[in-house]
């Protein structure tokens, strides 16, 4: 037969492969680049506008990505306003969401542990229980919660905001799924050692786990510094309200004044950034770990 039919394909060669790796991961990082681009940029628009005046951020004339003219103006007179005593409402949103992430931590990793190892009866059909509360929308049990705070006279008081916080239907899923891999014959080891299931889940268990538990944490830790709808029905002093309610406050305050309203809100983000920079290796850890297993 002819060479024409009887030669066969050949592969691609390292240099085109290379090429078309290279092509590829061009691709995604260009992609990748956008989207931090357009995630960061209002973020860091925001920091820059706490800088300037307000005439310079509305006046198109002088408008500008980076300010003019450096200016301290703007903090100097937040810190300096008497009806804005910023200590106050810092221990405010940090005590409720300190608080709730200990309860939180605790009740999910420990509902975990007791859903990933052991068996009982009714075990799957609690635990699917458990699952369907995620389906169900705050605002259906807000009224009924609100009530309950009620008849316990914890209305405008910040324990209102952690009492009905006992658990998380996602925090037991998730510690569940990440203990579900650690291995039975550690556990039965340890038992057979003649340690106590409370020291097996404090000492062994919980170690395994603290990546997640770290994610889990902060995730809950953001929650409840940035909550906003049921901090604004259970308290109405001004002097146990959190941070995001006092900063619609203010902001209605200095309408005509763009700058204040950007450097009050830095102020109350920033505590979120800082605890992020100082656990993200954890957060990282628990999202690339194979604890989604089962």
């Amino acid at each position: 037969m002819p060479a024409l039919f009887t030669s066969e394909v050949q592969p691609p060669s390292r240099v085109s492969q290379a090429i078309n790796r290279f092509g590829g991961r061009t691709l995604i990082y260009a992609v990748l680049i956008i989207g931090c681009i357009l995630t960061v940029t209002p973020f860091v628009w925001t920091i820059l506008a706490s800088f300037k005046t307000h005439a310079e951020i509305i006046d198109p004339a002088q408008r500008t990505f980076l300010p003019r003219e450096f200016t301290f103006s703007n903090y100097q007179t937040i810190f300096s306003d008497p009806s804005l005593p910023l200590a106050r409402f810092y221990a405010n949103s940090l005590f409720v969401a300190l608080s709730n992430v200990v309860i939180h931590t605790f009740t999910s990793s420990l509902f975990g542990y007791v859903f990933a190892k052991f068996e009982f009866r009714f075990k799957r059909v609690l635990f699917a229980y458990i699952l369907a509360t995620l389906m169900i929308p705050f605002q259906l049990t807000m009224i009924p919660s609100y009530l309950i705070l009620l008849q316990f006279n914890l209305t405008n008081n910040l324990l209102g905001l952690v009492a009905l916080s006992w658990f998380n239907a996602f925090g037991i899923f998730l510690m569940r799924q990440f203990m579900q891999s650690i291995p039975d014959e550690l556990l039965d080891a340890a038992r057979v050692d003649g340690a106590s299931e409370w020291t097996i889940y404090a000492r062994i268990v919980i170690p395994q786990v603290l990546p997640a538990l770290a994610t889990f944490g902060i995730l809950v830790f953001i929650s409840n510094w940035n909550a906003y709808l049921w901090p604004l029905i259970v308290l109405q002093d001004v002097d146990v309200r959190t941070l995001p309610i006092i900063l619609t406050w203010y902001n209605d305050r200095h309408t005509s004044d763009l700058g204040l309203q950007m450097a009050a809100s830095i102020l109350i983000v920033m505590p979120i950034l800082v605890v992020y920079l100082f656990l993200q290796r954890w957060v990282v850890r628990g999202f690339t770990l194979s604890g989604f297993k089962g």
